[in-house]
């Protein structure tokens, strides 16, 4: 890691700040951008983190992504909402849309709400963790509009996105089960993060351009462009296929069904459920079933190469832990792109790199 530029999360999220508000945003979605985008590293995401600016950068100029909208509501029906997000920044709608939803869940019992019309919501976790704070089960089906990444199983080339499901469950005693994860084999931003460091990828991840497999992460960033296959196969696929269903056409946000790699925006339909467990009439034997499960599956021995079993979630609290002490590395081509996206906006290379330093 030798090359690697290792910053702090505070002084890096107010550089990052300082490119978004360069862009039009006010100070509140600056930091509200920045801090999403640093935390998704400081979990261990570099997917989901500050590599994205470049593209929210592009979206920006391009037109397909607008600073300092909000969601509006197309239908409040107490325990049903509809909302749209008017191609705004998703970690601002996303924010405000768990902020409608949550109150709602603990009014009723439970909220179904759906946000179309998003540009990129960042993490999904991220609104996971919202509500498990708040004692809820969070349920998300998410859809991804944008160049195509993934073939459907069977398939030779690609015909949607990456369409993360999330689960979060609040844990009695303890931090949350957070299942956050990409319905292909692998985030389709993880084959940036490889490709800018100039790695090859595990197999069984990838096709190329022929439908051949492959190691290049090059076929999901730059053309000839190839595809992402689903995880589980089938499985996976099935999976994809509700995101765009609940999140995509059932939101009214849109599916993807039309060929365009010309755009750089990243449009989000987010299909969510939300359920208060204590008034289900459940909570001794959840908590009871809850403790004496999680103690079967760690006294479950470790396989050959690991040191222990774990559960959704904990991956991404050691992460945070380790990188908040240690600081967040960032590969020399990442850093150079978020550069190159600043000057674009008329932030100078001296200022963000005063800004990431804390100088």
């Amino acid at each position: 890691m030798a090359d690697y530029r290792i910053f702090r999360a505070a002084p890096l999220t107010r550089a990052i700040a300082a490119v978004v508000a360069a862009g039009g945003s006010d100070a509140r979605e600056a930091g509200l951008v920045a801090e999403n985008l640093v935390e998704a590293n400081l979990q261990g995401h570099d997917s989901h983190g500050i590599g994205m600016v470049p593209r929210y950068v592009a979206a920006l100029l391009e037109g397909g992504l607008h600073a300092n909208r909000h969601v509006t509501v197309k239908l409040d029906a107490g325990a049903l909402l509809t909302l749209d997000g008017n191609a705004g920044y998703g970690q601002v709608l996303g924010k405000e849309a768990m902020e409608l939803a949550v109150p709602r869940a603990k009014q009723h019992g439970s909220c179904v709400m759906m946000l179309g019309n998003a540009h990129h919501l960042g993490r999904i976790g991220h609104w996971a963790e919202m509500a498990v704070a708040e004692g809820l089960v969070s349920i998300h089906f998410v859809n991804v509009i944008s160049h195509a990444r993934v073939a459907p199983y069977a398939g030779a080339d690609a015909r949607f996105g990456t369409n993360p499901v999330t689960v979060g469950i609040p844990l009695p005693g303890g931090p949350p089960f957070l299942l956050d994860m990409a319905t292909s084999a692998v985030a389709q931003g993880k084959m940036r993060v490889a490709y800018n460091k100039g790695e090859k990828v595990a197999d069984g991840l990838l096709i190329d351009d022929h439908g051949h497999p492959t190691t290049d992460p090059r076929y999901v960033v730059v053309p000839p462009w190839g595809a992402l296959l689903t995880t589980g196969a089938y499985k996976g696929y099935g999976l994809s296929v509700v995101c765009e269903l609940l999140g995509g056409a059932l939101s009214g946000g849109g599916t993807w069904h039309y060929e365009d790699h010309s755009r750089m925006r990243v449009y989000n339909g987010m299909f969510t459920v939300l359920v208060d467990p204590a008034r289900l009439g459940t909570r001794e034997a959840f908590e009871r079933e809850t403790r004496a499960y999680l103690d079967w599956l760690r006294q479950c021995p470790p396989a050959p190469g690991h040191d222990k079993v774990r559960i959704a979630g904990e991956p991404e609290r050691e992460w945070k832990a380790k990188r908040t002490k240690e600081g967040i590395p960032v590969d020399p081509f990442t850093w150079d792109e978020i550069i190159a996206a600043g000057e674009k906006l008329k932030v100078q290379k001296d200022v963000i790199e005063r800004l990431a330093s804390g100088a």
